[in-house]
């Protein structure tokens, strides 16, 4: 408690030292503090148990009945590869769901050569999983897979439950965490394009009679099933995804004019890729302090968020955190956010951001991959040289970093192994990150008038200062420079720009092609 005023303090001391006790040792939240507690607030609801038993005494009807965790139960096909992996598929489906605000009550799976075409299991285990519905109470059955819309009935009705499979699922999670307006339009169109083959009407039963008078369009032997309710949903949905794809048309146009402007910028671009809670945003963080969202769970961020940073030597960057990528990602979302993706492909470099404490982290490689090769198959563009980031490393099994360390050896890889989370390994990052950069310049000595200080500002500004003199003629600068930059100082250049690899201690750079190749 504050000591008593006197009547000589003024009402407006009296307001300020109650300000400053209650704002005490108070720091402002940043963004990203601020969306995670509005999720957080969303998804701390009441128990499912307890809620049900709230809804029987109070005699709740459904429609009316409380936000509450739908409980799943999830369900899995067993094709290929170890016991070890198979389980790690259904933990991260587990993982998606409860990021979708569910609560996992049950996990099974079967072992086939492939899903069955009526029902995605055999009849054996649709008998098996509908005793666990009853038994469990749960309102939802999730499917590791995509489901045909055959599939999908069948299942429903041997259940008399809800039933989603994966593609659904990951939909759902996308339209929580979308934030922009052209976020949410991505999401809802990538919503439509999946449900439209899965639309679901009442056959003849809703359809409406062409009937009328004579000399209208109906009348005598005129009259029959008109629009049936299937046919107009249909309809609706594709109105619907013509107006969002004009809209997304649009954006794209101001988002073309800004990647344009950023095009022209000499500040390098590094996007950070990855799968999906590898700790892309904890790693922008880590370099950046930029308070950008972060999350444990699976696509916590879907909007890109761009960031600047210095290196250590001084040299400024924009980093963009981009969407994660998962195993199996729908295609619907691969056309919806190519947009989006489109980042990675625009940057000068990548930082492949992997989760070292996942017990399969290259199957996370390889799927990263499959996405960006997707993204660019149609296009003329080719994917930016990348370094491996294995991330988390402080809550990885030691076994699993050396067969890491030995697999990208093996493959010529460049990898730098770090911990967002206590800072280890970050310097070295950003080192091998001035590396290449510097492949990307070009090294010159250049002789400034005194009367040109603009050109020596901007020289220190978007250069790497080597040395510097002073001359009778004017200001000795050995410094790296982007390319354009250098171009257009050329007229100060005393000599030529050294070929490649003539620096000694510097690293020769092994792009892309050659890393697959090795």
């Amino acid at each position: 408690m504050t000591d008593s005023y006197t009547s000589s303090d003024s009402p407006d001391a009296e307001r300020d030292a109650l300000l400053a006790e209650a704002f005490h040792d108070y720091d402002e939240p940043s963004v990203g503090t601020l969306d995670l507690e509005e999720r957080n607030a969303f998804r701390r609801v009441t128990s499912a148990t307890e809620l049900r038993s709230e809804e029987q005494a109070d005699g709740y009807e459904v429609e009316y009945r409380k936000l509450r965790l739908e409980q799943v139960i999830l369900v899995g096909v067993w094709t290929e590869g170890s016991t070890a992996e198979v389980e790690a598929n259904m933990q991260e489906l587990a993982a998606l769901a409860q990021t979708a605000g569910a609560e996992v009550v049950e996990m099974l799976y079967q072992k086939r050569d492939k899903p069955h075409a009526g029902t995605y299991i055999g009849s054996g285990k649709v008998a098996e999983l509908r005793d666990i519905v009853h038994a469990t109470g749960a309102d939802t059955v999730i499917c590791d897979g995509e489901l045909s819309p055959g599939q999908l009935v069948a299942l429903e009705e041997a259940l008399k439950i809800k039933v989603i499979d994966r593609t659904m699922l990951i939909l759902d999670i996308f339209a929580q965490h979308a934030k922009s307006k052209e976020g949410k339009a991505q999401v809802s169109l990538a919503q439509m394009e999946y449900l439209y083959t899965r639309t679901r009407g009442w056959g003849g039963n809703l359809s409406r009679q062409a009937g009328g008078r004579a000399g209208s369009n109906g009348g005598v032997g005129l009259r029959g099933p008109g629009e049936t309710r299937i046919e107009a949903d249909r309809r609706r949905l594709r109105t619907e995804m013509a107006k969002l794809r004009h809209e997304l048309a649009d954006m794209k146009t101001a988002r073309d004019i800004k990647r344009a402007k950023r095009a022209r910028s000499t500040v390098p671009k590094i996007a950070i890729a990855g799968y999906t809670n590898a700790g892309k945003s904890s790693l922008i963080n880590a370099m950046t302090g930029a308070g950008v969202l972060v999350e444990d769970a699976l696509f916590a961020t879907l909007d890109p968020s761009t960031r600047r940073a210095t290196l250590a030597d001084g040299r400024a960057v924009v980093l963009t955190d981009t969407v994660g990528f998962v195993r199996h990602l729908p295609t619907q979302l691969v056309e919806a956010f190519k947009s989006t993706l489109e980042e990675v492909t625009g940057a000068d470099l990548v930082l492949h951001v992997v989760d070292g404490s996942d017990p399969f982290p290259l199957k996370q490689i390889q799927a990263v991959s499959e996405v960006l090769a997707d993204i660019v198959r149609d296009t003329d563009e080719t994917i930016p040289p990348e370094i491996i980031v294995v991330n988390k490393i402080d809550a990885a099994d030691p076994l699993v970093l050396a067969e890491l360390r030995h697999a990208f050896a093996d493959a010529g890889r460049d990898a730098v192994f770090v911990s967002a989370h206590t800072g280890e390994g970050i310097d070295e990052l950003e080192q091998r990150i001035e590396m290449f950069l510097n492949t990307l310049d070009a090294h010159v000595t250049l002789l400034v008038p005194y009367t040109r200080g603009d050109v020596v500002s901007r020289v220190h500004e978007e250069g790497t200062v080597r040395s510097e003199s002073y001359e009778a003629e004017g200001t000795l600068i050995d410094v790296r420079l982007p390319r354009i930059v250098a171009d257009q100082y050329a007229e100060f250049a005393i000599s030529p720009e050294p070929s490649a690899g003539e620096d000694s201690g510097e690293q020769s750079w092994v792009g892309q092609d050659d890393l697959d190749a090795g």
